[in-house]
């Protein structure tokens, strides 16, 4: 057995006893939850089941969320705090180090940058400034000193799309070289000819999003299309958070891997503009937004010159420094089979501290993603429980820079300590259930491999449904780690709580959901709370652990699932 090792600064280890002695009640909700006989797990893996609990996700989130832990940004005393606490926390397990050097970490070489920007645009001889932070959030990705763009025309290209599988081209007969773009968010909201209150299922998956909504995507290929600046238009409904996140999270010092051309093929200018300065740049050049928005969900939408030309100033403070990610490894117990891997991912990494910020100025990141990393600690601890491992090997990676843009991940990918070709499967965390147990579970990405085929046959044996997410809207699956792996060619499961909660009304859990991400999510306030109820946090993680011993124990690899979006990059030529 392997007692919870919690060596911890004393302010946090005092915040844990405190918080621990308020909620006396704790230990009895987030206890290992009953299984039914029927559906009762083997024999062998009940008491690794036992060992995650409540108390031991809690623990480590008052660790990792604790003000010493300044936010834990990368490049900062917080991450070195971290990376300290992750390896203990992984040696102390008697872990295997899980990169092949002999070490618990991988160096991840980055650049950060502020960028300190001025911005405007002109509409004939009238000039109106954009105030950074009110109006847009700005900076360059390219890794210079500075940058600029000068009377710059704008135009309007919708939805900034080119999607050929579906006839769609936002770019059609207008050169952008060298313009400001202003793009909606989001995939084309394309109605349903038969009933306009829905979106058309066969055109970019209805409701769900796909890449190319994703604000990544739409910075890409305005950068292939040549284009100088680019806007999105933020909307707190399609986005499915307010501007406040945005500025929080891209108005401070942004991240990016060391590059050999320092980025010289990306855009000069990147940012977001807000709804109603949006409405306001359009009316500048005579253009109603509104009616320019319904134009732009038809397949025949042309760009739209808005008479307007924009300026943009930017300069920035650079520095290298190289962040890690951490990495431990279990070895499978199978000589033909330990050579393969099932990794299991959670980023450490969140916004730091912000000294401008009045009172407290720490990003603590409990739910996002303190209590994800808990997670992956609570499952490592799970698996050294196990009298025999499974046959593949586990490694288990704690990533950095997920809130940068999935840089720790990328890199990983990019740079496998194990090779992509020997990785059958990433099961990712970010974020565990606070609220309690649900009925259901939901898969961010449904449909994409047969790894959920695996979690809905174990989650049956908790009394659980699988699903798709209720919000496929929001693009979650490209706003975490699995993403990464995924275009990697790596089958890949990231899932959440449903939103069922046992004992509670229908519209606790949508509540709860909506509750966060307009009041702590990316803010502050993202700390550990005395209402929390960890048991649902609990069977989700014993849930995570049954599928990937599964996928670790079984002879067959996990597989794409057809129409799969990364499916094709894995050939079958590359797999052993």
């Amino acid at each position: 057995m392997h007692a919870l090792r919690l060596t911890m600064p004393k302010p946090a280890r005092t915040l844990a006893l405190r918080f621990l002695g308020r909620i006396a009640t704790l230990a009895v909700l987030t206890a290992a939850l009953p299984v039914s006989e029927a559906a009762a797990p083997p024999r062998a893996l009940r008491p690794a089941l036992a060992s995650i609990t409540g108390e031991g996700i809690l623990r480590h989130i008052c660790v990792l969320a604790a003000d010493e832990f300044e936010g834990r940004e990368p490049g900062s005393p917080g991450e070195d705090k971290t990376i300290a606490y992750l390896t203990e926390q992984f040696r102390g397990l008697g872990l295997m180090p899980g990169n092949p050097d002999g070490t618990y970490v991988q160096a991840v070489p980055l650049v950060g940058y502020i960028s300190c920007a001025v911005a405007s645009y002109r509409a004939g001889e009238r000039r109106m400034e954009l105030a950074l932070k009110t109006d847009c959030v700005v900076w360059t990705p390219r890794l210079a000193p500075d940058v600029k763009v000068e009377d710059s025309e704008v135009v309007f290209v919708g939805y900034g799309v080119v999607a050929p599988e579906y006839g769609w081209d936002d770019y059609k007969g207008v050169d952008v070289s060298g313009k400001t773009i202003v793009m909606l968010i989001n995939d084309p909201a394309v109605p349903d000819p038969n009933d306009p209150t829905k979106l058309d299922e066969r055109m970019f998956k209805g409701r769900a999003m796909t890449y190319y909504g994703r604000w990544t995507y739409k910075f890409e290929i305005a950068a292939r299309k040549g284009a100088a600046a680019a806007l999105i238009v933020h909307e707190t409904g399609p986005a499915g958070y307010p501007w406040e996140v945005v500025v929080a999270s891209n108005s401070r010092e942004h991240f990016a891997l060391q590059a050999p051309d320092p980025n010289a093929g990306r855009l000069a200018v990147a940012g977001w503009i807000t709804l109603e300065r949006a409405r306001k740049l359009c009316a500048a050049g005579g253009f109603d937004f509104d009616t320019l928005k319904k134009a732009a969900v038809q397949k025949d939408f042309k760009p739209v010159a808005l008479g307007s030309k924009a300026s943009f100033s930017i300069r920035n403070a650079l520095r290298q420094l190289t962040s890690r990610n951490v990495a431990a490894k279990l070895e499978g117990a199978d000589r033909q089979l330990r050579n393969q891997y099932v990794v299991y991912t959670a980023h450490w990494d969140h916004l730091g501290r912000d000294p401008e910020l009045k009172g407290d100025p720490v990003y603590h990141g409990a739910l996002d993603n303190a209590s994800g990393v808990a997670g992956l600690l609570e499952l490592a601890r799970a698996f050294r429980e196990l009298k025999r491992p499974p046959k593949r090997s586990i490694l288990f990676l704690s990533v950095t820079a997920e809130e940068k843009g999935l840089l720790g991940s990328k890199y990983y990918v990019e740079h496998p300590l194990y090779p992509l070709s020997n990785t059958v499967a990433n099961l990712n965390l970010d974020g565990l259930n606070p609220w309690g147990r649900t009925r259901d579970v939901e898969v961010v990405g449904f449909g994409n491999s047969s790894l959920e085929d695996v979690l809905g046959r174990f989650a049956a044996g908790q009394g659980r449904t699988v699903g798709p997410e209720s919000e496929p809207q929001k693009g979650h699956y490209y706003r975490s780690d699995q993403f990464e792996f995924a275009k990697g060619g790596v089958p890949a499961l990231y899932f959440r709580a449903g939103v069922d909660y046992v004992g509670k009304p229908k519209d606790f859990g949508p509540r709860k959901v909506e509750e966060y991400t307009a009041q702590h999510y990316h803010k502050v306030s993202d700390q550990i709370s005395t209402e929390w109820n960890l048991a649902g946090a609990v069977e989700d993680v014993q849930l995570l652990f049954e599928a990937g011993w599964s996928v670790a124990q079984t002879a067959a690899r996990p597989q794409w699932k057809a129409g799969a979006e990364f499916g094709p990059r894995r050939s079958p030529a590359t797999m052993p």
